[in-house]
């Protein structure tokens, strides 16, 4: 009987570190709609920097769509359960005041035009990225959520 008794504690045990060890690392599944919403953004994003050798002002409702999207994709990130990580990037991405997507249109519209070097080298940030939020999306793992993780706290 005391054989008997120290397995189901021993089992017990098993299924509480189990149980909490699978609440720790939830993380929200694939979603089909993030991903090819983020795809379409990376396609319009680096369509709309290219052109910043050109006069914001005729691209200016081009440039507002695009940010509109970005905030409605942060929106619906953000009200999805266990999904911090893609939230808090696209949070970044849609800060005006840091380097990356939303930070880039507002340097424009300040400066008017952008030297090729200058938009060549925000591609790079910006594309990388969004590539990271893609493969996040797509794998889930480990390595895409350290790599994600990484830019994110490198932009705080």
């Amino acid at each position: 009987m005391k054989h008997l008794k120290l397995k189901y504690i021993t089992f017990l045990i098993g299924i509480s570190f189990a149980i909490i060890s699978c609440n720790s690392t939830k993380t929200t599944a694939f979603d089909p709609y993030s991903y090819q919403k983020t795809i379409e953004i990376k396609v319009e994003a680096t369509k709309l920097m290219n052109k910043g050798i050109t006069p914001y002002t005729t691209h200016k409702e081009e440039v507002e769509a695009l940010l509109l999207n970005i905030e409605k994709l942060t929106q619906y990130e953000k009200s999805k359960l266990n999904n911090e990580i893609t939230f808090a990037m696209w949070k970044i991405l849609n800060n005006k005041e840091k380097n990356l997507l939303a930070g880039f249109f507002k340097r424009w519209k300040t400066k008017g035009i952008l030297s090729p070097a200058f938009i060549e080298e925000s591609k790079k940030q910006v594309l990388n990225a969004l590539d990271l939020l893609i493969q996040y999306e797509v794998k889930k793992d480990k390595e895409s959520k350290d790599a994600l993780l990484d830019l994110i706290n490198s932009n705080t």
